[in-house]
């Protein structure tokens, strides 16, 4: 049965999720969204390649985006985040409404943690392919300090609006990005384009790309890995 937003929240019924915690009363939250066509069981075994001595106890949180038609696929229903109205993903062409009302979902599960007792400030917002995209939007956007935004495979949204909107409190938020170079469904262009305008915004990027297609490669965990330890620090 799907939990219901704290009042006044205007996201609606809290999206379902799947949960794992790596030790008892963790400190430390990550939201994790999955792409295009998956669900939130599809990252549930990148928990498994952490070392659990380096980084904190962690709750990780797996949303199931909603099921929506996807114009690109036809108009089949399928998880995603928002619609996708251009088979080039290219900026600006992303269904504008979807993304922000998926970032309001997400804003909800963030202040779901911050009741269960985890601050902004311990929490990480990740996501991959359609996920990072929502990610950077809602991260960037947030209003409270997070801990970090880690991107992957993934492009920009809405960047024409990202100067008017961005958080002055995000404004040096860590962020991790990477791409495959090879990347068959969001050309590495696209990544790079998006990671070379948050570093001509000031943002603290780290981007790495890697020898691989649209997934994540051993080495790419690793890296990811030995990031959150840097922005968990405070948290052992």
């Amino acid at each position: 049965m799907t939990d219901k937003t704290p009042s006044g929240n205007v996201a609606g019924p809290l999206l379902q999720t799947v949960e794992r915690q790596t030790g008892e009363n963790p400190r430390c939250a990550i939201v994790w969204l999955h792409g295009l066509g998956a669900d939130g069981h599809d990252f549930e075994p990148i928990v498994d390649e952490f070392d659990f001595e380096r980084l904190p106890a962690i709750r990780y949180v797996f949303p199931h985006a909603p099921l929506r038609p996807v114009t690109v696929n036809g108009g089949y229903v399928m998880r995603a985040w928002y619609d996708i109205v251009s088979p080039d993903f290219a900026p600006g062409r992303e269904e504008a409404e979807g993304v922000r009302q998926s970032a309001r979902q997400i804003e909800a599960l963030i202040a779901r943690e911050n009741a269960r007792g985890i601050p902004d400030e311990r929490i990480v917002l990740a996501g991959f392919s359609q996920g990072g995209v929502i990610a950077l939007h809602a991260g960037l956007r947030h209003p409270r300090r997070l801990a970090g935004i880690l991107a992957l495979s993934c492009y920009m949204p809405l960047s024409d609006t990202l100067s008017a909107e961005a958080s002055a409190v995000n404004r040096d938020v860590p962020i991790f990005m990477a791409h495959g170079r090879a990347d068959p469904v969001v050309p590495y262009d696209f990544g790079k384009r998006a990671a070379r305008l948050l570093k001509e915004l000031g943002y603290p990027v780290q981007w790495q790309p890697y020898a691989t297609e649209h997934t994540v490669c051993p080495e790419e965990s690793q890296a990811v890995e030995a990031w959150l330890q840097q922005v968990l620090t405070d948290a052992f």
